[in-house]
C-alpha cells in the first residue's frame, strides 16, 4: 500500500492555541492558553502536565476531535480546521480506552479499521497481516479482541491506530494500567516501528521515566499553558540540577562545609542538617570529586558522599513549586 508522507511540511505545526469554556457558575474557562510550538517530522515529543492542565483539550485540537476557539493548528501541513479530513488521513490516535470492539476478532476489526480508512479490501487484509506481525500478534488474529491480555490489547490498539500508515501517530497514554513487563513489550514494538518507517510520535503520558527515557523533546504544559519545551537533558540540567549530598564525620565541620559547597560551579539551594550537607549543582559529577577535594584540604572529614541526577518531576517542582506527580494525584 502507498504510505501517506508529510512532503517537508513539519508534522506538527502550533501558533497562539487556544481554547475556552463556559461554565455557569465559573463563568469563562481558558483550558489551554496560547500554545507554541512545532515538531519535526520523525521527532518522538512527550507532552507532559497534570491532570487538568490541558493535555486533554490540546489533543482533541490536533487531532480535529475539538475545535479551537483561537490561533492555529497544522498537522502535516494541513489546517486542523480547513482541512480536517486531510488531517485524519495524516495521523493515527490511540487513545486512552481500547479501540477494538470486545467481541470483534482481531484480524477482521483491523481490516475493518484499514476499510474505512479507504483503502481497498486486499490493501486492508495485506496491511492488517504486516501489522499482526510486526505487533506480534499473529497467535491471535482469530479471537476475539476481548479475550486478549492488557498488553496484547494495547498492540491492537497500535495496530490499529497504524492501518493507514500514517506518519504522525498521537499516542494518549498507551501503557497506562499495564504491568512493567508488558510496557517494556509494548514500547520495544511502538520503538521498532517508528525506526522502520520514521514516524513522529506525539505522546502524553504520567510515566514520566517512560517520558525521560522515549522522548527526544518534552513539553510541559500547566493551567494551559506551555512552560517547558526542551530535551529531557537540558531541563534537568539547567532547571533541576544534580543534587550532590555529603556525610560529614562530625557536625561541627558543617560551616566550614558549607563554605566550600556554596562556592561549587551553579550552586544552589545548599542545605546543612547536623552532620548532613547537600546542594544542587549543573554538574554533579565533576562537582562531587572538586567538593570532596577541597574538603580534605581543609581537613574536614566525609563519610560518604552521593549525586542523585534530577528527574522530570524535579523539573516540574523547579518551574511551579509543586511535583508533577502530586499535582496529577490531586487533580485526578
Amino acid at each position: 500500500m502507498q504510505r501517506t508522507t508529510l512532503n517537508g511540511a513539519a508534522a506538527i505545526e502550533v501558533r497562539e492555541l487556544a481554547r475556552s469554556f463556559q461554565d455557569r457558575t465559573s463563568g469563562t474557562i481558558e483550558a489551554v492558553r496560547g500554545l507554541t510550538f512545532d515538531v519535526a517530522p520523525g521527532e518522538l515529543v512527550a507532552f507532559l502536565g497534570p491532570n487538568g492542565a490541558g493535555k486533554s483539550t490540546s489533543v482533541r485540537m490536533l487531532t480535529t476531535l475539538l475545535p479551537p476557539t483561537s490561533g492555529t493548528a497544522q498537522i502535516g501541513g494541513h489546517d486542523v480546521v480547513r482541512d480536517p479530513v486531510s488531517v485524519r488521513r495524516t495521523i493515527g490516535y490511540v487513545g486512552q480506552g481500547a479501540g477494538a470492539g470486545p467481541y470483534h476478532r482481531v484480524r477482521d476489526e483491523l481490516v475493518t479499521q484499514g476499510l474505512a480508512q479507504r483503502l481497498g479490501r486486499a490493501d486492508a487484509e495485506r496491511r492488517a497481516d504486516e501489522l499482526l506481525d510486526q505487533l506480534e500478534l499473529r497467535e491471535v488474529a482469530l479471537r476475539l479482541a476481548s479475550t486478549l491480555s492488557g498488553g496484547q490489547r494495547r498492540r491492537l490498539d497500535v495496530a490499529l491506530g497504524l492501518m493507514h500508515a500514517p506518519p504522525v501517530l498521537f499516542l494518549d497514554e498507551p501503557t497506562t494500567g499495564l504491568d512493567p513487563q508488558s510496557r517494556a513489550n509494548l514500547w520495544q514494538h511502538i520503538l521498532a516501528l517508528r525506526a522502520r518507517h520514521g514516524t513522529t510520535i506525539f505522546l502524553t503520558t504520567h510515566y514520566l521515566e517512560e517520558a525521560d527515557e522515549m522522548a527526544e523533546r518534552v513539553l510541559v504544559i500547566d493551567r494551559g499553558r506551555l512552560i517547558a519545551n526542551d530535551t529531557p537533558a537540558r531541563l534537568k540540567a539547567e532547571l533541576a540540577g544534580d543534587r550532590v549530598r555529603v556525610k560529614l564525620a562530625s557536625a561541627d565541620a558543617g560551616p566550614a562545609a558549607a563554605e566550600v559547597a556554596v562556592k561549587l560551579p551553579d550552586a544552589r539551594d545548599l542545605c546543612v542538617d547536623g552532620t548532613s550537607l547537600a546542594v544542587t549543582v549543573g554538574g554533579g559529577e565533576a562537582a562531587l570529586p572538586a567538593l570532596l577535594r577541597e574538603l580534605d584540604a581543609r581537613a574536614i572529614a566525609v563519610a560518604s558522599a552521593s549525586v542523585r541526577r534530577p528527574t522530570l518531576d524535579d523539573v516540574f517542582l523547579g518551574l511551579t513549586g509543586r511535583s508533577l506527580r502530586e499535582a496529577a494525584e490531586v487533580r485526578s
